[in-house]
């Protein structure tokens, strides 16, 4: 807000994880002085806006793809319409695990979400869905994933494994002296690395290579799973999507019923594996990943689903919210951060059904829904 315009949150503002009761990051007000947060009162106001609730930091959407459609890049006015969709649902902070679109004109605009690019997906020829990625041989891995580095904003996406037509079922894409090689040409650019895995084979090998992350991760088992909690690698379930296996089962069972087979396993044990990997001790985050064919919009429901698969309500909050903006290295409720949050009516750590209906979506200081 501007022009001496002041809004004043109060009622319960919920500044971190430790807020399970009202006791510990729990505040009775904040306020928005020039578009940042105060947590005192300004010493003179020309006019001040109050609204009242329970505040959250923006919601975090950690996979997601703007720009992206069913059959690649769409224009400026769908990827505004996918943002626009993102913010209403009170996503503020976006995670676009990768998009063929340049979307760096958003981050002009004062009235979308921040985003979070990590560029385009790199896959190898024929490997995933036509006109997404980057398609390039083993060879080429490295410096690919060094120049998405450079035109990204901190995160590299790698197809970690696809349907394999001769084989007709989901395999690696990538031998494991090539990963290793390429996750380190990354880390060298200061860019961290994220995977698209849906089966077992390849997760062994992207984690030993250091990859920091894994979306979807679906194929994680007892063998696999202490690997990651050891190593710290963080996974992005993406259950709303998961959903959509058996459909794609179906379509796909004529040419590929082994493929088909897997998928259906996959699916009947995700909420299994995403709590078992919760218990132990693997970072999970929210993310939906919406664009391509599914819609934009859909983070409650992702949380709802994260507290199916077992998470804790507060974790689940926290994994579209307190936890998932350090993770990003993005600030909350604090001194001086810029004023993205949420107000809710109702209280989401008592329901979390509360994050499908935002009462006000405050960005950049400026109340938009």
């Amino acid at each position: 807000m501007s022009n001496g315009q002041v809004l004043r949150v109060t009622g319960r503002v919920l500044t971190g994880p430790a807020a399970a009761t009202d006791e510990g990051e729990v505040r009775d007000e904040l306020w928005v002085v020039d578009g940042r947060i105060s947590l005192t009162p300004p010493a003179s106001t020309r006019e001040v806006t109050t609204v009242r609730g329970y505040a959250l930091p923006g919601l975090v959407d950690a996979h997601c793809h703007v720009g992206l459609g069913p059959e690649g890049a769409v224009d400026a006015a769908t990827s505004e319409a996918q943002a626009t969709a993102e913010r209403e649902a009170g996503a503020l902070l976006l995670r676009d695990a990768g998009s063929p679109a340049d979307t760096r004109w958003i981050d002009r605009r004062e009235d979308l979400p921040r985003v979070i690019r990590a560029g385009r997906h790199i896959a190898r020829p024929r490997r995933y869905i036509r006109n997404y990625a980057h398609e390039i041989e083993p060879a080429q891995l490295p410096e690919r994933v060094r120049r998405e580095a450079r035109a990204g904003d901190g995160w590299v996406k790698l197809v970690g494994d696809w349907i394999d037509r001769e084989r007709g079922d989901l395999a690696p894409l990538w031998p494991a002296d090539v990963l290793r090689e390429a996750v380190a040409a990354a880390h060298e650019e200061g860019a961290r690395v994220t995977a698209h895995c849906f089966a077992e084979d390849s997760l062994r090998d992207l984690v030993e290579a250091g990859v920091d992350c894994v979306e979807h991760a679906t194929g994680l088992t007892e063998e696999t799973i202490p690997l990651f909690a050891e190593r710290g690698v963080a996974i992005v379930p993406t259950l709303v999507n998961i959903a959509t296996f058996p459909k794609l089962a179906e379509g796909g069972e004529r040419r590929y019923p082994r493929w088909a087979a897997h998928m259906r396993r996959l699916h009947e044990r995700r909420h299994a594996t995403v709590g078992a990997a919760w218990e132990a001790g693997i970072p999970v985050y929210a993310g939906t990943d919406a664009g391509g064919s599914l819609a934009h919009g859909m983070i409650a429901a992702e949380v709802a689903e994260l507290a199916v698969a077992g998470l804790p309500p507060l974790a689940a909050l926290s994994a579209a919210t307190w936890g998932a903006r350090a993770w990003l290295g993005r600030p909350g409720l604090t001194e001086g951060a810029p004023a993205d949050l949420v107000v809710y009516a109702e209280d989401p750590r008592r329901d979390l059904t509360a994050l499908a209906r935002p009462h006000r979506v405050v960005l950049r200081g400026r109340i938009v829904g």
